[in-house]
């Protein structure tokens, strides 16, 4: 039986790159920021042991960014966040949670600060674009909010470093993790950050994807041809690994970057600001929160709803992402668990699509 399609319309964009994707071999595509972002091309599995031995290239111009210009563009920023924004360099990138009012996670983007009064917010799965256009609109601020046409290639791997430095040069490749720096290249101003959703060596490089995509698409191509670079995606197995988190999977609107265990992006002495600070500093102590977890038995299916997790007949939380990792030969996965079970060590029961399975809740990630 074949998977259905995917009918794509105006509202699913194209990228700049996806004639080159598709003459990769694409097999699957999801839908990621209304754009198409490549899932899998010879497998999940394959794909995965490439990633941690070679180089790929991955088209991620889904990561829309959001420009915030002008003099009010960090008050408007740290009205949303309750990270401390006030000590960032111009040349500094910061994984941020973003909140509403409430405190419920509507992203979790890297943020590139450009200049003082110029950020990139380089968003996950979500419209956060009229959030920021309402608060300026609603509070006078004098800030512009868009989308610039910037698309973003990702090249990921063990050897990214060598290939980078090979197109950019040595000061390129000791650019430091979530740091950024401005070049420009064959005639095109770059930004080339040090990071990228994987736990191998990354750099993402933002760009006029429109103008200059394809051509910079075959220069990397060709320049890594001896590295075994090929075309590739983010990977389901090796982000669970790593404990990455994917907005709208991991975490939602209902869930506070407390749950989402990223207490220590929230300074609330710090944000004064924030819109969220006085909520947030009611839900300081979570009632539940994010743990990774390993599932006994043969190998399972994708997660694709929630699975839940019971303790004796009491609900005890959901794994929300699970994966089968071939180097740790164990069903892997993250899970949102109730405090009174969220111990390293604690013993669940999980219901999957292939029945129940035992679950033990680990101290840490795998990678």
């Amino acid at each position: 039986m074949h998977a259905p399609l995917l009918a794509r319309s105006r509202r699913t964009r194209r990228t700049p790159f996806t004639d080159r994707v598709t003459a990769a071999g694409v097999k699957a595509y999801t839908v990621y920021n209304h754009m198409l972002l490549p899932a899998v091309f010879r497998s999940v599995e394959e794909d995965y042991h490439h990633l941690k031995s070679a180089v790929q290239l991955w088209d991620v111009a889904c990561e829309r960014q959001i420009e915030l210009r002008g003099p009010d563009a960090e008050r408007l920023l740290q009205m949303t966040s309750p990270r401390d924004l006030s000590r960032m360099a111009t040349d500094q990138c910061y994984y941020v949670p973003i909140v509403d009012v409430n405190g419920g996670m509507i992203n979790d983007p890297i943020v590139l600060k450009l200049a003082s009064d110029r950020f990139w917010v380089s968003i996950a799965d979500s419209d956060l674009m009229y959030y920021y256009k309402g608060l300026a609109g609603g509070f006078g601020m004098d800030v512009q909010v868009s989308e610039p046409d910037i698309s973003p290639l990702a090249i990921q791997g063990p050897k990214a470093d060598i290939l980078v430095e090979r197109l950019f040069g040595k000061d390129i490749r000791e650019t430091k993790f979530f740091r950024h720096k401005t070049i420009t290249f064959q005639g095109q101003d770059m930004v080339i950050a040090r990071s990228g959703w994987s736990r191998q060596i990354g750099f993402e490089i933002y760009m006029d994807g429109t103008r200059h995509g394809p051509a910079l698409w075959d220069h990397i191509m060709e320049a890594g041809e001896d590295l075994d670079i090929r075309a590739g995606c983010p990977n389901g197995i090796e982000r669970i690994e790593a404990g990455l988190l994917s907005y709208g999977n991991d975490v939602t609107l209902e869930n506070t970057p407390f749950e989402a265990d990223m207490g220590k992006y929230v300074q609330l002495d710090r944000v004064p600001t924030c819109r969220a600070r006085a909520a947030l500093l009611e839900k300081q102590v979570p009632d539940r929160q994010l743990r990774a977890v390993e599932m006994s038995g043969d190998p399972l299916p994708a997660c694709t709803e929630p699975w839940p997790l019971l303790a004796g007949g009491t609900h005890a939380g959901n794994i929300n992402s699970a994966a089968y990792s071939p180097d740790f030969k164990t069903n892997i996965g993250i899970a949102m668990i109730e405090a009174a079970y969220w111990d390293a060590g604690t013993t669940l029961v999980v219901h999957t699509p292939v029945g129940p399975r035992d679950v033990l809740v680990r101290a840490k990630y795998w990678i």
